[in-house]
């Protein structure tokens, strides 16, 4: 594999120039030199930044953007979402799902995220019955990414129960069931046919109402007798109305249950946890757990605003994804994540904290290492021993005409929505040339194939769209 030169490029906090980046046969960075010549290395034009890991995604809801944003006499909240959601998956099979996932993974990567963490609970047909292969929808997810290039962190998700107390599931949730030991087969199954310089397989817990307390206990230690450090992900505190029925339940709010109850630590990925005081801030900060944050998808859901600049004072670790994919780009997602803040303080350059320094670089740099830990994976970093995953900014694309160092940062998350990114390298392969996927036309075939079964929604989404 060809070393690849670049005049510019961001490493491990500071900006270096003629930039030497020895890569493996596998795809791995074997050596980072600095100040130095290309010496027969491949030169890429444009500046050099790791790629960012997405940390959340649920590839089959990029299908349904754009379909619930219609309102109603009774007013539309997340739990009407939701009902529309479980009406649309009955436009999903196998093939479908793959075709969506491959051209999201594309739309990430032309964006600048390198990695993804897919929490996959889309498990069964229809009926809620297993598909011949247990885990054909995961195969799928794991051929998507395969086919972008993109780098993944697939997690099997325990969904037993629909409310707390372990009351039983509704229909609606009958595709995503399973026992924690057909669950913990998936993991060993998939774990054992995925390349694992690409995959990396870990476990998701839907959430703390729809997984009593003894089956989250079963699956995480049967998971970590497996891999002591699992990537360990779970929906926590996205509703207020979450908040109040787990107090109900437990007379605990969710995120100090579950950090009183399960070995949560710098392993486990806590998505959203929107609603959390100061008691639960501390308490995530010092497990060393990662707060998955998708702000744009929090918004589209009136989900509320998670106390981002207490937390930072914390020092607690985050990042950031795309889950329903109403955004899917790292640079949408830091700048609502950045914007949500000074709306509800009042002020400006919150992730920047009391620092003269760059917010876009702040906000990247959290992103960078927060998403690392979260995927389970080597990324984040252009360093020895890391994937060779780089995003390539063009600094002649008019967002970055003119900018220097971290204004490039800077320029790329504020100002505005066309994308500077030029060239998207993962694994030392190149998959975006040019702002161009490698594999661009036949990925956007196989969606355009499927599209009209997706587009002919199921009675009940039609319902939700004309009332």
């Amino acid at each position: 594999m060809a070393d690849l030169f670049f005049d510019n490029a961001y490493i491990d906090g500071h900006w270096e120039r003629d930039v030497r980046v020895a890569i493996d046969a596998g795809g791995w960075i074997r050596a980072v030199d600095t100040d130095t010549t290309p010496r027969g290395a491949h030169p890429v034009p444009g500046v050099a930044v790791p790629g960012v890991p997405n940390v959340h995604s649920h590839a089959f809801q990029r299908a349904l953007a754009g379909l619930t944003e219609r309102g109603s006499a009774e007013g539309d909240t997340f739990w009407s979402w939701r009902e529309r959601m479980y009406a649309f998956l009955a436009t999903l099979d196998p093939p479908t799902v793959e075709a969506v996932a491959a051209r999201l993974y594309v739309e990430l990567l032309r964006q600048g995220f390198t990695s993804v963490a897919e929490f996959h609970y889309l498990r069964n047909d229809p009926d809620g019955r297993p598909y011949d292969d247990p885990v054909e929808m995961g195969r799928r997810v794991v051929e998507a990414a395969g086919r972008s290039g993109i780098g993944l962190t697939i997690l099997p998700t325990v969904y037993r129960a629909s409310d707390f107390g372990g009351v039983a599931p509704l229909p609606g949730q009958r595709r995503f069931t399973a026992s924690v030991e057909d669950l913990i087969g998936d993991i060993a199954v998939l774990g054992a046919g995925a390349p694992a310089a690409t995959v990396r397989v870990g476990l998701a817990l839907h959430s703390l109402r729809a997984v009593p307390p003894e089956d989250m206990a079963v699956a995480v230690e049967a998971v970590r007798s497996m891999d002591p450090e699992i990537p360990v992900h779970v929906h926590v505190a996205e509703q207020e109305q979450e908040v109040e029925r787990c107090v109900e339940w437990s007379g605990a709010r969710p995120v100090m249950w579950l950090l009183d109850h399960a070995p949560v630590d710098a392993h486990w990925c806590l998505v959203h946890a929107t609603h959390v005081d100061g008691r639960e801030i501390d308490g995530i900060a010092a497990s060393g757990a990662v707060v998955g944050l998708c702000p744009t998808t929090e918004a589209n859901l009136g989900d509320g605003i998670f106390p981002f600049a207490e937390y930072a004072r914390c020092n607690g670790a985050w990042a950031v994804g795309t889950d329903s994919h109403v955004g899917r780009s790292p640079a949408g997602e830091l700048r609502m994540l950045e914007y949500g803040q000074r709306l509800f303080t009042r002020t400006r350059n919150v992730a920047a904290g009391q620092r003269r320094r760059s917010t876009g670089r702040a906000l990247l740099e959290g992103a960078w290492s927060g998403g690392a830990r979260a995927c389970g994976r080597r990324i984040g970093r252009l360093a020895p021993g890391y994937r060779a995953d780089i995003v390539v900014l063009d600094p002649d694309h008019p967002t970055l005409l003119g900018r220097v160092d971290d204004e490039l940062l800077d320029s790329w998350v504020f100002s505005g929505d066309e994308t500077p990114v030029r060239d998207v390298i993962v694994g030392g392969e190149r998959v975006v040339e040019d702002g161009r996927h490698v594999r661009e036309d036949e990925i956007a075939a196989a969606y355009r194939s499927v599209a009209p079964s997706i587009s002919e929604a199921p009675p009940q989404l039609a319902l939700d769209l004309e009332g």
